[in-house]
């Protein structure tokens, strides 16, 4: 966000009332012909942001230029959100209003011309032989010859054609904008028709980019408070919603440590006393990094290391307790507390295994990538007595390197490959051992006085820190190189929840712990409350998703609520297999009380829980494509056995138009900050629970810049609707050139985008401007997106057929589909083709093996091509094992090369990509030669990782892309001579 510390500085204010724009837009003729030429367009990508490692970051990245760090501090990791006050606020403008269909029938736009000069002489060369001077009218009704004059006998005057064309044009806009304004039912303000061409420039320099802040709130200063960092005072501030001030928490200069402005992450201490900073950011995998980290006193103005530094660093994590001055850290990945923050006491060494193979306190490549998505795995109890943690051993793990060919990005040649080695397991492979570990800190501290000059940051552990040490068990569990941790979660000071699921993800269970009971002896036994999977409370074939969805109810509410004990809030699978909230309590109870029901889902995290016992949360509602914030009330102890007691659920945002709206809320729900993704022009607003935005709105920014660029540039029409598959309803969303002409005069190729991994959404209502709206207006193709089985966000009956057999079921819906659009009076047969990166590249190349006889052209990113390639914890969740499930993995697999002989084909892969190994592409290309298929093309980027990003070259794989598009289709558009 912009600099700044008044939040004077923020405009207060309602929004734009689209809906009357937007009346008031239909009663005018000529402003809906400018609404044609005119639209924005929504994006896709994860949003849920797609978890697992078949995610590509590149997909995020195609709408978006690099952002610019704010000079002296990085913006990585955990950095200080930056100011939000403060900026020069831009006039407000009606959001330009995209051209969108919404509809579950065919879509029928009206006919119009192409203005390309080609098809401009076209028109004119066909007037000799008698075609109307505007072909695209006659097919939707107009009357182009026979004009009956009065005075037939007399020869017309110039003017008078003048007149007569004039009048028929202005008729004919009227006509085609009833039409319209009768076929149009989304976005939201007019725009200016946009006329300026798309190009490459504009895709990835940052033309299109729209702005989204995220907000840093400051649970240690209470509810309604957010940091800001002022680059030019070099201050963290607080603004305080509340009581609308703001007050400097610390000032940069005063941080004694020569790297002051290069710090890339700080946490501030629950006392707000002092504040852990990092620093020589190291970047490891997707979440993970090592730094080195100070700890600053903030009113004594000091700054000391919290532990020696060290170049390279070697410090991988590091938390504040959530009560108190204590510090867990893992440096060298053992784990230590310093018990406060003072600088001369010493830390407390936990463990002494840490190794490149045995980690503590923080997780290894595959469990960071496949099952926490984060770059730790300590959990402090909330009362800061205790420490859970997991152990990772992966030292039977086997390894696999790949050479890095430039490691500085000089144009020096280097005689020799630096080899990047990392353990990473592979389907029927060892997995890392996995042990869930509790530290009693409270215990230790009463045994004795400890810590204060003590040096124990040597090469053992104390006898007295290991005796306060205990492993978790259960009956029965999976042995431990066979179990998969998904989540450990503190439900109470000393109620303790773990999932555990085996490596077929089809069985699992949550446990409790009662750490009460914790006591000399080495291990804890837990109970088992809750059954995962076929067996339990998924019920059926599918699998068990892999996330922490476990929220734990304040003391102060489960008294309020007069529930049994510490109580917690879960994601649930209910018996029609839709994700819904659930209330558990006491905490070892074993059965959901419901607090949302009906056949959509709850998406993500649950984002808040008030005082009152109100919990806010994201749905796919009211259809899958979309986004709304809701709030429903936990129900009261009294209510638990009252079948009325789901009451009905109050949206905080519209669901009147289709929308995507995501939400953060403060720590006790108080405010939240709110953020329109799309279809139109994104925006975002802090506003206050329980209040109506008229009343409360803080306006954060409403990306005018990217309204005014996007009033003057060509867009696609977009167009969302569903089609049937084997009777399952798929989403799918259709991008159209500037000028469409669907009466079938003009035949469009159609390049189908694709990923489709499991749990996944592509087709979604966000707001994108990237690659494929240049293709569409810039190239006149049709770029089409299907969301097929084993999708997210429907239910699990959607979701469970790919279960065994990955890219069976995909493919079949991907192949009816491109049959369904050939079939299209404006599509070009001959021209339908089929790209994606990552599960997408795999589903690329898996449709070019069937050999249906539909594509003729594919594009594979970063595929997967044997999943005996990728690594066992994805791979295993929905293919089982090898040794269960030869025949899926033989089956999912591409091993046919038919396919590839009569289609144009394009392959690319980056040499360093540690997620989708090289190895992938290299065995195709295996298969490729001894199956002497030779028209494809090829490119390795090197030393990229999955990303495909390393010395430009994401930019140039699309240029490239591009290239081998007009090659072998050329431009699209093509218009049939009558």
């Amino acid at each position: 966000m912009s600099t700044g510390s008044q939040p004077s500085a923020l405009w207060v204010g309602p929004l734009i009332d689209s809906d009357e724009e937007l009346k008031d837009a239909n009663a005018k003729s000529s402003l809906i012909m400018s609404q044609i030429s005119s639209p924005t367009t929504p994006s896709d990508n994860g949003e849920r942001e797609q978890s697992g490692p078949m995610r590509s970051d590149a997909y995020a990245r195609l709408s978006q230029s690099e952002s610019e760090e704010p000079q002296g501090i990085s913006s990585d990791a955990g950095a200080a959100v930056e100011q939000i006050a403060g900026r020069d606020t831009p006039e407000v403008k009606a959001p330009s209003k995209p051209y969108v269909y919404y509809g579950d029938g065919p879509f029928d736009a009206p006919s119009s011309d192409s203005e390309e000069e080609t098809l401009l002489e076209k028109d004119v060369s066909g007037r000799a032989r008698g075609e109307s001077r505007s072909p695209g009218a006659a097919e939707i009704g107009f009357a182009t010859g026979g004009l009956s004059l009065a005075e037939p006998k007399r020869r017309p005057s110039p003017l008078r054609y003048l007149l007569i064309s004039i009048t028929s044009l202005l008729l004919m806009a009227v006509i085609v904008g009833i039409f319209a304004a009768r076929t149009y039912t989304g976005g939201s303000s007019a725009g200016v028709r946009g006329s300026k061409p798309l190009t490459m420039d504009h895709v990835f320099n940052g033309t299109f980019y729209a702005q989204h802040d995220t907000l840093r709130w400051v649970p240690e200063a209470g509810d309604g408070v957010y940091a800001n960092i002022d680059i030019r005072r070099g201050v963290i501030s607080l603004v305080d919603l509340k009581s609308n001030s703001t007050q400097d928490l610390v000032s940069l200069k005063n941080v004694k440590t020569a790297l002051l402005f290069f710090f890339s992450e700080w946490k501030l201490s629950p006392d707000m006393k002092h504040m852990l900073i990092k620093t020589n950011y190291k970047k490891q995998w997707r979440h993970s990094s090592f730094g080195n980290y100070y700890v600053h006193n903030i009113d004594a103005q000091t700054t000391h290391p919290l532990i020696e530094p060290s170049d390279p660093p070697v410090t991988a994590y590091a938390e504040w307790s959530p009560t108190g001055e204590a510090i867990a850290f893992v440096h060298a990945n053992d784990l230590y507390v310093l018990p406060d923050a003072s600088p001369s006491t010493r830390a407390l060494r936990l463990t002494a295994s840490g190794s490149a193979t045995r980690f503590n306190g923080v997780p290894d490549w595959v469990y960071e990538e496949e099952v926490l998505s984060g770059d730790s795995a300590l959990w402090w109890a909330p009362d800061a007595s205790a420490l859970a943690f997991l152990q990772l051993d992966e030292t039977a793990v086997d390894v696999y390197e790949f050479p890095v060919y430039n490691p500085d990005d000089s144009l020096t040649a280097h005689p020799y490959t630096e080899e990047v080695a990392m353990r990473y397991p592979k389907p029927g492979y060892a997995n890392p051992s996995v042990e869930v570990r509790v530290f009693d800190l409270e215990g230790y501290s009463a045994s004795s006085d400890k810590g204060k000059d003590d040096d124990n940051e040597g090469d053992e552990v104390q006898d007295d820190v290991e005796e306060h040490l205990v492993r978790l068990t259960w009956t029965p569990r999976q042995d431990a190189s066979e179990s998969i941790i998904i989540e450990v979660t503190w439900v109470g000071t000393d109620d303790l929840i773990v999932k555990e699921v085996n490596r077929a993800a089809d069985d699992g269970a949550v446990i409790y712990f009662d750490t009460r009971r914790m006591n000399s002896d080495d291990t804890l036994q837990g109970s088992v409350i809750r059954k995962l999977g076929r067996n339990g409370e998924e019920g059926d074939n599918g699998w068990i998703e892999s996330r922490q969805s476990i929220t734990p109810l304040p003391p102060t509410l489960v008294s309020s609520l007069a529930l049994a004990g510490p109580a917690y809030l879960d994601l649930v699978n209910n018996s029609d297999g839709y994700t819904h909230i659930a209330l558990f309590s006491p905490a070892d109870s074993g059965e959901p009380l419901f607090v949302t029901e009906g056949n959509w889902e709850v998406v993500d995290d649950i984002l808040g829980v008030d005082a009152q016992g109100i919990v806010y949360f994201a749905a796919a509602y009211p259809v899958s494509t979309q986004r709304t914030i809701f709030s429903a009330p936990i129900p009261s102890s009294s209510l638990s056995n009252d079948p009325s007691r789901i009451t009905e659920l109050t949206a905080l945002t519209d669901t009147s138009v289709p929308a995507w709206y995501e939400a953060s809320f403060s720590p006790e729900a108080g405010f939240y900050l709110l953020g329109y993704r799309g279809p139109n022009v994104p925006w975002q607003s802090i506003l206050k629970a329980g209040v109506s935005q008229d009343e409360y709105e803080i306006k954060v920014n409403d990306n005018a810049r990217l309204n005014d660029t996007l009033s003057q540039y060509q867009s696609p029409l977009i167009v969302y609707s569903t089609i049937e598959n084997d009777g399952f309803e798929l989403n799918t969303i259709e991008l159209l050139p500037p000028n469409f002409d669907d009466s079938g005069r003009t035949k469009y190729p159609v390049l189908f985008r694709v990923y489709g991994g499991p749990y996944s959404q592509t087709v979604h209502t966000r707001f994108e401007r990237d690659w494929h709206a240049y293709l569409a207006c810039a190239l006149k193709y049709i770029v089409v997106v299907v969301d097929g089985r084993g999708t997210g966000f429907k239910g699990r009956a959607l979701r469970n057929p790919i279960r065994g057999n990955l890219g069976y079921w995909e493919t079949r819906d991907q192949i009816e589909a491109a049959r369904i659009w050939a079939s299209k009076k404006y599509v070009d047969p001959k021209r339908i083709g089929i790209w994606g990166w990552s599960y997408g590249g795999f589903m690329s190349a898996k449709v070019l093996e069937a050999n249906a006889g539909v594509h003729s052209l594919a594009m594979s990113v970063a595929p997967v091509t044997s999943w005996s390639l990728y690594d066992s914890i994805y791979t295993e969740r929905y293919m089982s094992t090898p040794a269960l499930n030869p025949t899926g993995y033989a089956n999912a697999s591409i091993s046919n090369m038919t396919g590839f002989r009569s289609t144009n084909f394009l392959l690319a892969h980056g040499s360093g990509d540690d997620n989708v190994h090289f190895a992938n592409s290299a065995h195709l290309l295996d298969m490729l030669t001894r199956a002497r298929v030779r028209g494809f093309v090829f490119r390795m980027f090197t030393d990229s990782d999955h990303s495909i990003s390393r010395r430009g070259a994401y930019r140039e794989l699309h240029e490239w892309m591009t290239d081998f598009l007009r090659e072998k289709w050329g431009k699209g558009g093509t218009r049939r001579q009558w």
